[in-house]
C-alpha cells in the first residue's frame, strides 16, 4: 500500500490520505491520548490554512475563522507528502509525527465534508 497518497481524482489528494489513515480515526475510542495529539496536529494545520491579514499583527481573517478549504488542505497535502517522499519515510506500525499529521488531515476532512461532491 502506498503511504504516500498521490492517487485519486485529478488534483485532489485527500482522497489517497483518507483512504490510508481515515481508518485510524476508529482507534479513538481505544486510545484516549490519540485524540489530543490529533487534535493538536490538526490545530497545527488549520494554523497552517488560515489566511493572514497583512499588518503588524497578522491576525486571521475574521471571515475566514474556522474554515478550511478542499483547495488549501490538498495544497498542503501534497506539499507534506513531498516532503515525506523525499526524506525516504515509511508508514510506522504506531503512530510518529507523520501518521499523527495525515491522520489530523483525515479528521479536518471528515469534519469539514471536504469530500463531498
Amino acid at each position: 500500500m502506498d503511504a504516500l497518497p498521490h492517487s485519486g481524482p485529478p488534483g485532489c489528494p485527500l482522497v489517497g490520505v483518507a483512504a490510508t489513515y481515515m481508518p485510524r480515526l476508529s482507534e479513538f475510542s481505544f486510545e484516549p491520548g490519540l485524540v489530543a495529539a490529533v487534535d493538536q496536529h490538526a490545530a497545527a494545520v488549520r494554523d497552517a490554512l488560515m489566511p493572514l491579514v497583512p499588518g503588524p499583527r497578522r491576525a486571521p481573517r475574521e471571515e475566514s475563522a474556522g474554515m478550511v478549504r478542499r483547495e488549501d488542505l490538498a495544497d498542503y497535502v501534497l506539499g507534506f507528502t513531498d516532503w515525506l517522499a523525499e526524506t525516504d519515510w515509511s508508514e510506522p506500525v504506531g503512530y510518529d509525527f507523520a501518521t499523527l499529521r495525515l491522520t489530523a488531515v483525515c479528521w479536518l476532512i471528515r469534519e469539514h465534508d471536504l469530500l463531498a461532491g
